[in-house]
């Protein structure tokens, strides 16, 4: 939704905002039947606020006119803090231990294996994983967690570790101030905080020279001239994941009803919402859904798409669905478009085909496109699809009322998610964003959802100004890293009226002209290569 500054700041966010301050698409037409508005629940109750950091924490740097990079600490190592071997648990009841892959289970089944264990000579511990209150999931046990021993160090537990694995059974160490309960754990917070009433530049997306060829942050920005930047959106296969809009072109279709954020005006004004993509070819008097845009047919990570995709068709983050029969849209944006059997026509920029091929690969051609299909979808590419013709591409973006979002030039959509902060208030769409699991298999909820990891987020407060957050993760010692409930919390103590979460782990990353990489990322390899990012120009931006 489009922030109104209406709602004062609470005195916690008051308190953080003193610390921070001290130191080409076819044009959108008609929409189908309106979609449920992402439901609204009171904040989650099950764990402690965040500690609102001193005064003394904080250290800042102006580096524009109303542009403020502030860095702070929140908690603090504890002496609970400890190394632990986690066991694996199988799927199944008569599952071999040592290829175990799920990080939890029933009672039942964790029972089962740690009495696997103590058969061994080991002395597991079982304890059950809570997790918190959503807006669209109530709070409860997860599942059940088996481990073994307390351990100083990682290199001890990795030993342990060791002994289990010989045993027979498969597992990981932990750091337990990772697992996401603790409110007072160690976190290194850096915040970029515009405020357009002073600041003349704008937000702005960016990406390597095409869709396809992934570039790091720094080197973005750099070439950019940004004066600042962070990670953006969550990408596989070479290309972006979910809906993702440019200066007004639809580059990337949406993961169907996941959060995201339409950004207009250099940022000044930030729309919080869901969004679903509506796409179609026609020719003759036949119409066809195009499955997607810039990504490789058949596999659609993060599900979430159209037209009969396999396991399903509801988001779920991190997952890749299937379908064997789909059309996809390439345009110039993507430099090597995929090769294989199937059919494909080229398209001049008026949609005319210019060619019609019985395999896939062609280049888009500038102002262009191509549409690959597979499957049954490729026979009725071949069918309707003639050398002259001109073919009717409808693309529609619709938010999460069912309206339709003029894609103006200076429109940017980034889905990510899941949404953290809405109306001033804490609420976040588990279920509906994909990131809570269907089925028995919890592991992914637990380590993505439960579990401290670095994050990266986007929001804006009362006053219209705008938070750009990275949070360190994985590294310990150093910053626990924050589980999604964590991270509403943290937005909203820092006085966020609207704010998502933006993609995060190993891609979560700031920089700024001045002092290039802020945060430590956690990957052992460095900064990642990136599918896209969002850079703060002093003054137009660049592309």
């Amino acid at each position: 939704m489009r922030l109104t500054p209406r709602v004062a700041a609470s005195s916690a966010a008051v308190l953080v905002l003193c610390a921070v301050t001290a130191v080409g698409a076819a044009p959108a037409t008609g929409a189908p039947e309106r979609p449920a508005a992402s439901p609204r629940a009171p904040e989650a109750a099950d764990f402690s606020p965040l500690t609102i950091p001193p005064v003394a924490s904080a250290q800042s740097v102006v580096l524009a006119p109303g542009v403020t990079r502030t860095s702070f600490v929140l908690g603090r190592a504890g002496a609970d803090d400890v190394w632990t071997v986690h066991v694996n648990q199988p799927l199944a009841a008569d599952g071999p231990y040592d290829r175990a892959t799920a990080a939890l289970g029933a009672k039942e089944r964790a029972d089962q294996v740690a009495g696997a264990l103590r058969a061994k000579g080991f002395d597991p511990r079982v304890e059950r994983v809570l997790i918190p209150a959503f807006a669209d999931r109530p709070a409860g046990t997860l599942g059940w967690i088996v481990r073994i021993g307390r351990y100083a160090d990682q290199s001890a537990a990795t030993a342990a570790l060791a002994q289990v694995r010989a045993a027979g059974f498969a597992g990981d160490t932990r750091y337990t101030a990772q697992d996401g309960t603790d409110a007072d754990a160690l976190q290194r917070v850096f915040v970029l905080r515009v405020d357009f009433k002073q600041f003349t530049g704008r937000l702005a997306s960016d990406f390597g020279p095409t869709i396809d060829v992934h570039e790091k942050l720094p080197d973005l920005a750099t070439a950019a001239g940004a004066l600042a930047g962070i990670n953006a959106q969550w990408f596989a296969d070479k290309g972006s994941l979910g809906l993702y809009v440019k200066d007004g072109r639809l580059l990337s279709a949406a993961t169907q009803g996941r959060s995201g954020v339409r950004i207009t005006d250099g940022g000044r004004q930030l729309d919080v919402d869901t969004y679903t993509t509506r796409i179609t070819v026609g020719a003759g008097g036949s119409i066809r859904e195009v499955d997607g845009i810039n990504r490789i047919p058949g596999e659609i990570w993060n599900c979430g798409g159209v037209g009969g995709d396999l396991p399903t068709q509801h988001p779920q983050h991190d997952l890749k669905c299937t379908d064997e029969s789909e059309i996809v849209r390439f345009t110039p944006e993507w430099s090597a478009p995929p090769t294989g059997a199937g059919a494909e026509v080229v398209l001049d920029r008026n949609d005319r085909v210019t060619a019609v091929h019985r395999t896939r690969g062609a280049k888009p051609p500038a102002g262009g496109s191509t549409l690959q299909a597979i499957g049954e979808s490729a026979d009725w590419l071949l069918a309707h699809a003639r050398t002259g013709a001109r073919l009717r591409i409808i693309q529609r973006v619709l938010d999460g009322s069912g309206y339709a979002v003029p894609l103006t030039s200076d429109t940017t959509i980034v889905q990510v998610g899941p949404t953290l902060i809405r109306d001033g208030r804490i609420a976040v769409n588990a279920v509906a964003d994909g990131i809570i699991r269907q089925g028995d298999d919890q592991t992914f909820t637990y380590n993505w959802v439960v579990r401290g990891n670095p994050r990266t987020m986007l929001g804006v407060d009362a006053q219209g100004r705008l938070l750009m957050v990275v949070v360190d993760g994985r590294r310990a010692g150093w910053s626990a890293g924050l589980g999604v409930a964590g991270a509403a919390k943290l937005m909203k103590s820092l006085g966020a009226q609207e704010a998502l979460n933006l993609d995060g782990g190993g891609s979560s990353v700031m920089v700024t002209a001045g002092s290039g990489i802020i945060n430590r990322p956690s990957d052992a390899t460095g900064t990642r290569y990136l599918g896209n990012v969002l850079l703060l120009h002093a003054g137009a931006a660049a592309r």
